[in-house]
């Protein structure tokens, strides 16, 4: 009825619920817009797959600056946590209790919750921020327009071969980091807490599946496609010069981050009942 009138318009004991609901209206139009502007990339990622021979030599790069360089950083969170469990299992259990729960205890947290769920967080802050700058920095460069006036496909040369290295390269530092918390629980265990060897590793192997594992796999692969999708989008719609490039960069780690806390939370709620072998 109001025919688009001005707030201003109405009278004044009226504004207040108009302007309010009026916000409210443009929040949702603006979620609204953003799924759409995102389903908009994804589809134009997709068509870019079909240029092999654009995306292939960048996405070997692009692995050994996700994956190879990140090893480090991905073995020292991972070796600290395992030991930090290890540690505080030991000493929170009650007199009479199997030390075998021990292994148990860092064999679940690691490869189930925690080596996943960090190493993605983790390289959300190394990666993603990385990617998100590289991306934006180009774009209000205009060197995604130079690389299209040289007929270059930019989403096939930019952001597929990230996409295709996070999808490849997240899993394997998922298997680094879970190998290396369950053997720096091992080493915690053994010499700092005096648990046997065998305590250590009978509970490691107690009630293990082969599910339990590509469960985290399958954890590393959905945070790895997070981590490249959302971070590569916003350095690619980055505006703006350099204040741009860091509001992008911010907001692409925070949008990861929680993305990432929500895939965590989905994939238990569907997967856990089957983790019991």
């Amino acid at each position: 009825m109001g025919g688009g009138r001005e707030t201003e318009q109405y009278p004044v004991v009226q504004r207040t619920g108009i302007r309010f609901f009026r916000r409210i209206t443009r929040g949702f139009i603006g979620v609204f817009r953003q799924v759409g502007a995102r389903g908009y990339f994804l589809r134009d990622v997709g068509r870019a797959f079909g240029d092999p021979a654009t995306f292939v030599p960048e996405t070997i790069r692009q692995m050994r600056f996700i994956g190879v360089e990140s090893v480090p950083l991905t073995v020292i969170v991972a070796a600290f946590i395992g030991g930090v469990i290890a540690i505080q299992v030991r000493y929170q259990l009650f007199p009479g209790v199997q030390l075998t729960i021990i292994g148990l205890s860092v064999r679940l947290m690691q490869v189930l919750e925690l080596g996943p769920l960090l190493t993605g967080l983790v390289l959300t802050g190394r990666v993603g921020a990385r990617m998100t700058a590289e991306i934006g920095t180009m774009r209000v460069t205009e060197q995604i327009d130079a690389l299209e006036t040289l007929s270059y496909d930019p989403l096939a040369f930019l952001i597929v071969p990230r996409i295709l290295a996070c999808l490849l390269m997240l899993p394997c530092l998922v298997v680094l980091a879970d190998a290396t918390g369950l053997f720096s629980g091992y080493l915690v265990s053994v010499y700092a807490t005096k648990v046997t060897k065998q305590d250590y590793i009978a509970g490691v192997r107690l009630g293990f599946g082969t599910f339990q594992v590509v469960y985290s796999l399958l954890k590393a692969t959905l945070f790895g496609a997070a981590i490249s999708v959302v971070c590569s989008y916003e350095g690619f719609v980055t505006e703006a010069g350099a204040e741009g490039v860091g509001r992008a960069t911010a907001k692409a780690v925070v949008i990861t981050s929680v993305a990432i806390l929500i895939l965590d939370t989905l994939t238990a709620a569907l997967l856990a009942p089957y983790l019991q072998s």
